[in-house]
């Protein structure tokens, strides 16, 4: 089996001769691309014919090669993959301007130390130890979501300003992404009767917790890119107003955070939990925080509970040390 730099030089070179004849003039770039929380290798075809060419990533190529070891397999399905996207790209570039794109532009929450240098090309603002960006959500049905993160360009390109999409981000989020607040019995419940379970065995199987003692999962109705409901404050004011206490707020993924009440454990013991968690069992590109956030429900502020900056991530040591302000900044 071929090792990753190896089967790259090799994807590059035969790339296009899996691609259709009015493809061959084009040219197969490959470089490197910032994305959540690590950096792919992508492709993109380059050539007058090419317009805006959408992007695949040899990483994911390589994951198929090691689970198949069949070259031309991989090949050939991520060359049908470009293609398709090329002829779907073609109904997109028209519609890139700010008119309609304008109800789409949506928040996503991401950690700032993991990703500074996608941040450098980004529309963004900070929030504790995260970052908000923006989405441009390019279509949305029951068969999922197509988004692409705003870079600079693309905004220059549209005519927003950061302001602009993170007043039109405020609504739209919300709008087409409505903040979910359930148990997690609740949740677990879900999930058992999805898979045929009957409610009423469902119900005996879980029993029920005191909501003082209960885990609180706040997301959004399509579990995507989440955990930006924790900066919709009526949520956790509700929440908090109902467990009548304040409430510890932990970064489970970029797609969902957990809430317990702030009498339940010591923030430090969460934030624990918070980093074996992320580093045993969510993959590098959904981890969001190893912090754990506290919503105070009279001040109706959220802000760091804890402070445990000495590693990334990606289990790597940040340098240099990382001092947080408790303030939201924008840039």
């Amino acid at each position: 089996m071929m090792n990753y730099e190896i089967f790259k030089e090799v994807v590059a070179e035969k790339f296009l001769d899996y691609l259709p004849e009015q493809y061959q003039g084009m040219k197969v770039d490959v470089h490197p691309v910032e994305k959540v929380n690590v950096t792919m290798d992508a492709i993109n075809l380059l050539g007058e014919e090419a317009g805006i060419s959408p992007t695949i990533y040899i990483n994911d190529m390589y994951d198929h090669y090691k689970s198949t070891e069949d070259l031309q397999e991989v090949l050939q399905s991520a060359a049908e993959r470009m293609e398709r996207a090329m002829k779907e790209a073609l109904e997109i570039v028209p519609a890139l301007d700010m008119q309609e794109a304008k109800d789409n532009i949506v928040f996503q929450l991401i950690n700032t130390e993991q990703n500074r240098d996608m941040l450098l090309d980004t529309p963004n603002r900070e929030f504790q130890d995260l970052s908000v960006i923006y989405r441009w959500v390019v279509k949305s049905d029951m068969d999922g979501i197509q988004s692409t993160v705003v870079r600079n360009a693309l905004a220059e390109r549209l005519g927003f300003t950061e302001e602009q999409m993170f007043r039109l981000a405020v609504e739209n989020t919300r709008r087409m992404f409505p903040p979910t607040v359930k148990s997690m019995n609740d949740v677990i419940r879900d999930m058992f009767m999805k898979d045929g379970m009957p409610a009423e065995i469902a119900d005996m199987m879980i029993g029920e917790m005191p909501p003082e003692q209960t885990m609180w999962v706040i997301s959004n109705d399509r579990g995507i890119n989440g955990a930006i409901s924790m900066l919709y404050e009526d949520q956790l004011h509700k929440l908090a107003e109902q467990l009548e206490t304040d409430l510890y707020i932990m970064p489970s993924s970029v797609h969902e955070v957990i809430a317990v009440s702030s009498s339940m454990s010591d923030p430090n013991e969460l934030a624990q939990m918070v980093a074996e968690i992320n580093m045993d069992q969510v993959s590098i590109d959904e981890r969001l925080s190893n912090q754990v956030y506290h919503y105070d429900k009279d001040l109706r502020k959220l802000s760091l509970a804890t402070d445990t900056p000495n590693k990334r991530l990606d289990g790597i040591v940040a340098e240099p040390k990382l001092i947080y302000d408790t303030k939201e900044q924008s840039r």
